[in-house]
């Protein structure tokens, strides 16, 4: 039989203790064995915790936490932070007895020794470890070898940390520079610089052409939007730009290699900016002299007319815009046709807003919203627009834009009518008879056209709609 290092006596000396009288002799031996397993077990485990904490010496904070690893109850009264002293005294003849000397304690001296400073109470503070890639010289934080350090190494880092240390030779570089590759820099230095070259159509082409199919355009993509964004909102006079921003935007969405739904939150405000943007284009000194005459719906304009009403197609062209993002991304981006709507609708019930927003506005509702959107959220509100558009229509400066803005309503409600399908009836039998209860419902003006151009079909359709809903 295998004599083990934990003491058989031991065992005995315990079980007497708990109410068992004796003991066999083999059980003793076995019992003991499992015990010096467990100890080799726990002495182990206190060993890796050592030597995770770089020691040398095991303390019994390394035994505590190999207890707690192996899932055994924890010992207390053993934590000390200096090493145990172990005393020798003697039972007898071969039983040596180990404790732990005590440490003598002068009264005299612990009366007399002041009182420890009351601790401070647990708290968390947050401080910053590197601004814009460059880290500030503060306590918390580990000290720079040198000034050098302390220069800006992130994307667009901000100089002045630099100059606060007597660093005046800094160089502050664009985020793209930074963060792609030589190639990627170099092709969307060409495609920012072609999208806004307005005398190389072909080259604009080509531009617009590679955002749409090539497929290395993803690494670019927050890059595009931004570059987008920035122009639309500093460019609100040039419609050359605004309107090649837009087409960047299309050819961005029509790419189908470039998973756009996280994207879409950040696209839609220079879209959205150019379709109810209150100033568009370029002020009316700004217009170009050698502009020729042309016709619009019978009318003589001239080239300086003409170059106002440009900016109703770029509106035309961001409603699209929108309503093929919520068409594509709605299910994606939770409420995105609920807040496009909501700001169009607000900006069309606004009167001191120019008749181009309300344009813009008007074709954003009708695209993103259909028949539904006209029928609950246009329909209801003409009546009161009536007053914008009788005075509109009064001023000469206006008239034309207030057309467009009436033709937009009409086309409007005639998507409405289409609407209802089998529904649809032969319409009214006078619409002369009608006006009232039409003007009522809609207002004057878009009455009296409704009943100029013979839109029996919608009259009735405007007479059936339940306002409730409004």
């Amino acid at each position: 039989m295998s004599s083990s290092v934990w003491n058989p006596d031991n065992v005995r000396d315990v079980a007497e203790s708990v109410g068992i009288a004796s003991l066999a002799d083999n059980v003793v031996e076995e019992l003991a064995r499992d015990v010096d397993y467990r100890l080799a077990q726990v002495l182990e485990e206190a060993l890796k915790f050592m030597r995770h904490g770089k020691r040398t010496t095991l303390s019994t904070h390394d035994i505590s936490h190999a207890l707690k690893v192996l899932n055994v109850e924890p010992l207390y009264g053993y934590e000390s932070t200096r090493p145990l002293r172990f005393g020798e005294a003697s039972l007898g003849p071969g039983q040596p007895l180990y404790y732990v000397e005590d440490e003598e304690v002068d009264f005299e001296k612990l009366i007399n020794a002041p009182l420890p400073k009351v601790p401070r109470e647990i708290t968390f503070t947050a401080h910053w470890l590197a601004v814009e890639g460059v880290q500030p010289s503060i306590p918390q934080n580990p000290t720079a070898s040198n000034q050098a350090d302390l220069l800006p190494k992130g994307p667009n880092a901000n100089p002045h940390l630099a100059a606060a240390n007597g660093l005046d030779n800094y160089t502050v570089k664009p985020l793209v520079k930074h963060v792609l590759s030589k190639e990627s820099q170099e092709l969307f230095a060409k495609l920012s610089s072609a999208l806004l070259d307005e005398n190389n159509q072909e080259w604009q082409n080509a531009a617009l052409a590679s955002i749409q199919s090539d497929p290395g355009i993803h690494q670019l993509t927050t890059y595009l939007i931004t570059f987008i964004s920035e122009k639309v909102t500093h460019s609100m006079k040039n419609l050359t730009v605004l309107r090649a921003m837009l087409l960047a935007t299309d050819r961005l969405l029509a790419n189908p290699t470039i998973y756009l739904d996280p994207y879409i939150p950040y696209m839609v405000p220079p879209v959205l900016t150019c379709c109810l943007g209150k100033h568009i284009g370029p002020t009316s000194h700004q217009a170009p002299s050698n502009a020729s005459s042309e016709t619009l719906n019978g009318n003589n304009i001239n080239g300086h007319a003409r170059h106002n009403f440009e900016h109703f197609d770029l509106r035309k062209i961001a409603a699209s815009l929108l309503q093929q993002m919520c068409r594509k991304y709605s299910a994606s981006n939770q409420g995105l046709k609920t807040r496009i709507a909501r700001s169009c609708l607000k900006a069309f019930l606004d009167p001191n807003k120019p008749l181009g927003t309300h344009y813009g506005a008007l074709e954003t509702l009708r695209r993103v919203l259909g028949a539904d959107g006209v029928r609950i959220g246009i329909l209801p509100n003409l009546k009161i627009y009536d007053e914008v558009l009788k005075e509109a229509l009064a001023d000469d400066s206006r008239k034309e834009e207030a057309r467009r803005v009436l033709a937009t309503i009409l086309v409007c409600l005639d998507d409405m009518e289409r609407s209802r399908g089998a529904m649809r009836a032969n319409g009214v039998a006078n619409l002369e008879n009608q006006r009232d209860r039409l003007a009522e419902k809609v207002g004057g003006e878009v009455a009296d056209h409704i009943i100029k151009s013979n839109r029996t079909a919608v009259a009735q359709a405007i007479l059936e709609a339940d306002l409730s809903m409004a």
